[in-house]
């Protein structure tokens, strides 16, 4: 019985991903935006609105928003979660995890994530109405792109990076440092990984402003970085190589105006 609910309780973790990445999908494209996000007659013209403009318009209201970022959450932050709850699994084994306490881990995981989805949601709707970004969320200027590019790049090197990705990297060492039995205990180790994962991912998050925050293929690039990130062979080495990566690419967005003569 304990194998069927093991099965059951991972198909359905995997098929909250599968369909969360399908209403991003289906959002893009009603939005006229192809893989990469680019924006097809009508999203171009939906990226030109004014978000002062009488007219009811979702992406410049914070519910829609909201709900947005929140299954974007879901989609790019539950792939990341994987380690975590095999090494939770691990310890339902040799110590005394339990299966409450795995679907606690997961829900304090999510919790934190999704207030993290309110707030950058309100960070979008500020940026928009200062006129940073335009409706699609993405940057109006190349001086923006760049600063924010060198942010999350210089990021990389900081202090509070090796820590939020030094328990992102190596959860049961939190969870051996942290140990609490029950849904309740997974519940607060949950939360407690959900805020250093928030600490160590959200640069990530913040770049679909250059690249887009509807653009499947900019997202599905920073998903697959956070994944590679918090693997255990090969984690710890790619995040200062991914550091300088970004700051190259932010030195380039500011200077591509001065070489282009633009």
């Amino acid at each position: 019985m304990s194998h069927i609910v093991r099965s059951t309780l991972w198909l359905g973790f995997f098929g909250a991903i599968l369909a969360s990445w399908w209403v991003m999908y289906s959002m893009s494209m009603n939005m006229d935006l192809d893989l990469i996000g680019r924006p097809g007659e009508m999203g171009a013209h939906m990226a030109a609105m004014d978000p002062r403009m009488p007219m009811y318009m979702p992406m410049a209201n914070f519910g829609p928003l909201f709900a947005m970022w929140a299954i974007m959450m879901a989609a790019m932050m539950l792939p990341t979660l994987v380690p975590t709850l095999r090494s939770y699994e691990d310890l339902m084994v040799s110590a005394n995890g339990t299966r409450a306490g795995w679907l606690g881990v997961l829900l304090g995981y999510f919790v934190v994530w999704v207030a993290f989805a309110a707030l950058i949601s309100a960070v979008q709707l500020v940026l928009l109405y200062g006129g940073i970004i335009d409706m699609l969320g993405i940057s109006k200027t190349t001086t923006f792109a760049g600063l924010l590019l060198l942010a999350v790049g210089l990021f990389q090197f900081t202090r509070a990076k090796e820590i939020c990705h030094g328990v992102c990297h190596s959860p049961m060492t939190y969870f051996l440092g942290h140990w609490r039995t029950g849904f309740a205990g997974g519940l607060r180790m949950g939360l407690g990984l959900g805020a250093f994962c928030v600490g160590c991912c959200w640069g990530f998050m913040a770049l679909g402003f250059v690249g887009g925050v509807m653009s499947l293929l900019w997202m599905g690039l920073a998903t697959l970085f956070m994944v590679i990130e918090k693997l255990p062979q090969i984690g710890h080495v790619v995040t200062k190589p991914m550091g300088v990566l970004l700051v190259l690419g932010g030195i380039g967005v500011l200077a591509y105006p001065v070489v282009s003569g633009g």
